[in-house]
């Protein structure tokens, strides 16, 4: 077992600490690729010069999910002309201050393609009336606001713009203060607007101070240009205004999607030791329900120090495993699917986290020293891909897709994985490098974010097809059995995320939920939660659908 809510908590932050008319051809991105550019800081020499790179990526994955063709490139190299190349420009300023060249100050003032401003900086163009900004678009810009006081041991939380509204959900953005070393994690800070000439501009979503009351804009649109408040891809969550980009997108875009909310379930980690009992419980209530559902197979387990077998190493392969192979045939034979979650689930004899057991460890990244394996390579990855294909093969099965362990891998085994499978079924972390250095402190070093979606990718950074998870999984604190399962993560935190998923006109509401947990032996309401979670999510309106078909 392990502590997958403490994971799936990192995996949402990053690893640093409203409709109306349409841009020209509103439904083109649904016919024709759009060309689309995302511009991003890169100051040189600095802590901070990858970090505009990450936060590009993250974005470049979102547009994954329309028929886009996406360029990223530094802002300091942007040309005199270039936003007229493609259909919408993006500008992630994501560094105070950052020098923006004036050719693209100026065409963001004179052209009619869409342009999407992010945070900062935006005082270069609307400060300076040579580009007549303020005349152009409707709306002033004020200055920044952020914490309204250094926070302290005595008051630790200091009031901010905090709460985002959108279609009746208050999403409320991350913050954390260790008083004992005095580090702030939050991304605080907003860029003030006020709307000068209704008939140019309106704030389509607001953000306020809970504390005070006090309301600002937190996206504008005027015409053609659109300006977020703040960056929506810092410390991310599945209550988080992440969300309200996600949906706009949709409006940037011009897609006019009409609402459609899925769900999907996954049984996870299931391996040679997962009880019969416990899948046949959790078929036959699906299959009561007609329920599609995906198995997340770990196709051979190792023990390899012994940790479950009294010191005596163990390897199971498929072949062997009877009671996973009886358990896998009654569930495909009531709509269950099976896709491949790893070769082995652990990284061969060390400790990575826990016990080098199958379905505790990461086996593609070297998380005791967050850093890539020694074998690192496409070519490594591909092998052991391949290897796990050959097991289920062998034994009649076909995996429709594949889930990193633990959502992670280097960005080299991810690059293994499109060659060998057309679709992938998780969420995953994302490198400024293919050999990311997340150790270093020196100037320009790497970043890693991690990222969930809550819809389709059909082709993120790394070329990977994603079916989304984005609500979690139900978690129990059983401390006094595992010391590595020591949170709680209630069904009705999931059905909680569930609802903030609707807020995305296409969203999907995506969970998974470990069998071991119908284990009487560990004394949890394993079954009657997982219940509840699903009628309270098809109560929502959510269809059920099967994974491996979903488009």
């Amino acid at each position: 077992m392990k502590n997958l809510m403490k994971r799936f908590l990192l995996a949402c932050l990053l690893t640093i600490g409203l409709l109306g008319a349409q841009w020209p051809g509103a439904a083109y991105a649904q016919t024709t690729t759009a060309n689309v550019l995302v511009l991003y800081d890169a100051p040189p020499n600095d802590q901070y010069t990858k970090l505009g790179f990450a936060y590009s990526i993250m974005l470049r994955n979102l547009l994954g999910h329309f028929n886009t063709n996406v360029t990223l490139a530094p802002v300091s190299s942007y040309t005199a002309g270039n936003v007229e190349n493609y259909q919408a420009t993006f500008y992630l300023g994501s560094y105070f201050d950052n020098a923006i060249p004036p050719a693209f100050l100026a065409d963001v003032t004179t052209t009619s393609k869409t342009v999407v401003w992010f945070k900062y900086n935006l005082w270069q163009v609307a400060w300076d009336a040579s580009y007549g900004f303020t005349a152009r678009y409707g709306f002033t810009f004020a200055g920044l606001r952020g914490l309204s006081t250094a926070p302290t041991s005595s008051n630790p939380t200091p009031d901010f713009f905090d709460t985002v509204t959108y279609k009746n959900q208050n999403m409320v953005k991350y913050y954390a203060f260790d008083a004992s070393t005095g580090v702030v994690s939050a991304d605080p800070d907003i860029g003030v607007t006020t709307v000068s000439d209704v008939t140019k501009a309106s704030a389509l979503v607001t953000i306020k101070d809970s504390k005070t009351g006090e309301q600002a804009p937190y996206v504008m649109r005027a015409g053609n240009f659109w300006y977020f408040a703040d960056m929506p891809l810092s410390y991310i969550g599945p209550r988080d205004r992440y969300l309200v980009l996600c949906d706009l997108l949709h409006d940037i875009l011009g897609t006019n999607q009409p609402v459609l909310h899925r769900a999907l379930v996954r049984l996870e980690d299931v391996n040679a030791f997962t009880t019969t009992s416990s899948m046949k419980s959790l078929t036959d209530y699906l299959y009561s329900k007609r329920i599609p559902f995906s198995i997340a197979t770990i196709p051979l387990y190792q023990d390899p120090l012994g940790a479950y077998n009294g010191g005596v190493a163990l390897t199971v392969h498929l072949a062997q495993a009877t009671g996973l192979k009886q358990s896998l045939n009654y569930a495909l034979a009531r709509g269950g699917k099976v896709l491949m979650h790893g070769y082995t689930h652990q990284y061969n004899s060390t400790p990575n986290t826990e016990n080098a057991v199958s379905g505790n460890d990461y086996e593609f990244w070297l998380k005791t020293q967050n850093r890539a394996v020694d074998e690192d390579s496409v070519q490594w990855a591909s092998g052991r891909l391949s290897a796990g294909l050959q097991e289920f093969k062998s034994n009649g099965y076909t995996p429709f897709a594949w889930e990193a362990p633990h959502y992670q891998s280097s960005p080299l085994a991810m690059k293994a994985v499109p060659p060998l499978f057309k679709t992938t079924y998780q969420r995953a972390v994302y490198y400024t490098s293919d050999t990311p250095d997340l150790n270093s402190t020196a100037p320009n070093h790497d970043f890693s974010v991690g990222q969930f979606f809550p819809y389709i990718i059909k082709s993120d950074y790394y070329g990977q097809r994603i079916i989304p998870e984005n609500l979690g999984n139900i978690e129990y604190n059983i401390c006094s059995i595992d010391p590595f399962s020591c949170l709680s993560y209630t069904w009705s935190d999931l059905y909680t995320n569930a609802q903030y998923a609707l807020v995305v006109r296409d969203g999907f509401a995506s969970f998974f939920f470990h069998p071991f947990w119908l284990e009487p032996d560990l004394g949890t309401p394993g079954l009657q939660d997982f219940k509840s979670l699903v009628e309270g999510i098809t109560g929502l309106g959510f269809s059920w659908v099967a994974a491996d078909t979903v488009q």
